[in-house]
């Protein structure tokens, strides 16, 4: 069955991580993808995380770019930007997440295409802002979460601020590029224009940490870290992994007196608050000596049986193999060209009438060139080789 976003096209500019995540997701959902790369293609085809590699294709793009369709344009000749206008013109949302500035220096900035396309809904996905002091600054995930303030929440009283260690600014980002794209085409449907649409890092970060920053501006005072492992500062004992015998358990909010008797630690007899901040490092060393006397599993029959809330810590073997992420279908199996057989983490989203899915591998370089420039932007067989010769096209 078709994606819920069949008959949405998007002209697609962005590199590196954020841009291509959530194009990705709109291509899950079955929109059409029009990956317009340089001649030596998206800087992620040459680079992969941890340099791991399959049969020669990198882990992080084929992560980040199923569902799409590839054109390499030479943009810096007009023959080039012509074929980027035809396909402009052709969709219904741009992204791109270059600096700002980049998109006016290419003719293809926002006032420009508004006047030519006036229903193009265009989003600009940056570092730091479209305006401000630090508009010329490059911009990255780790930065984004260095200048938020968040990197303060995380680690150990005392110690060093600590980053995440996934690109929580770039995915966060890239979420927010969906909705707000989605946003702008449903209001072209009721006004007829389309519109700019920013996203930036930084306040993507700010907005996902909107629960810690309220405590902060609303008199909750500066954040305090904890020093036996609660893993936020604003977050008062149980809350935390608690090392047993053979592993560890998540233990959130419960009631306190409840699971010491449970794991038979004495002295809290009686004491109902599922969060306490006073005192919070001697409580969770107290009821980290009782989750020693057995392993995981154990703990689990035991606390699951009283309603406590708990779960597995697992490594990633563990959540390979776990039952529930199998019923969700999030790892899942395509075929590349190049590649071969690749498994990656699945549509994290279901929609019973037009599901979403992998319906296309991660496109070679320029792969669809042929079928984007006579389909999409409507040049002739003669043309298209034409473009093909001048090294305007790959």
């Amino acid at each position: 069955m078709p994606g819920p976003l069949e008959g949405l096209r998007v002209a697609d500019f962005t590199q590196l991580a954020q841009g291509p995540f959530s194009t990705q997701i709109l291509g899950d959902l079955g929109a059409d993808i029009i990956k317009i790369e340089p001649i030596k293609g998206d800087w992620m085809r040459h680079w992969s995380m941890n340099n791991t590699w399959v049969n020669g294709v990198g882990v992080s793009f084929l992560t980040l770019n199923r569902n799409k369709r590839s054109i390499a344009i030479d943009l810096k000749q007009e023959k080039g930007r012509e074929v980027a206008l035809r396909i402009i013109g052709a969709s219904d949302v741009l992204t791109e997440n270059f600096r700002p500035g980049v998109m006016k220096r290419l003719g293809l900035d926002y006032e420009f295409l508004h006047e030519q396309f006036p229903e193009l809904v265009y989003v600009a996905s940056t570092g730091w802002g479209s305006t401000g002091p630090y508009l010329t600054r490059p911009g990255q995930d780790l930065l984004a979460q260095a200048v938020s303030g968040t990197s303060y929440l995380q680690g150990e009283e005392g110690g060093p601020p600590q980053a995440t260690a996934v690109g929580v600014a770039d995915f966060t980002a890239g979420f927010h590029i969906v909705i707000a794209a989605l946003a702008g085409v449903f209001r072209r449907q009721q006004s007829g224009q389309g519109q700019r649409v920013d996203v930036d890092l930084l306040s993507s970060m700010m907005h996902l940490y909107i629960q810690e920053y309220a405590v902060y501006l609303n008199g909750g005072g500066d954040p305090v870290r904890s020093n036996s492992g609660i893993p936020n500062a604003y977050l008062g004992a149980p809350y935390g992994y608690f090392e047993t015998a053979d592993g560890y358990i998540a233990i959130p909010m419960n009631p306190i007196g409840k699971v010491a008797g449970l794991i038979g630690v004495e002295g809290y007899e009686g004491v109902t608050e599922t969060q306490i901040m006073e005192g919070r490092d001697k409580i969770r060393e107290d009821l980290a000596r009782g989750f020693l006397k057995k392993t995981t599993d154990e703990w689990l029959d035991i606390l699951l049986a009283e309603d406590i809330w708990c779960a597995k810590v697992q490594d990633f073997k563990d959540a390979e193999n776990d039952p529930q992420i199998a019923e969700n279908e999030m790892i899942v199996e395509w075929e590349h060209p190049d590649a071969g057989k690749v498994r990656t983490t699945g549509v994290p989203f279901r929609l019973t009438e037009t599901p979403g899915g992998v319906f296309m591998p991660p496109p070679r370089l320029s792969e669809h060139a042929d079928a984007i420039l006579a389909d999409v932007a409507g040049y002739s067989a003669t043309e298209i080789d034409a473009l093909h010769a001048e090294g305007t096209v790959a």
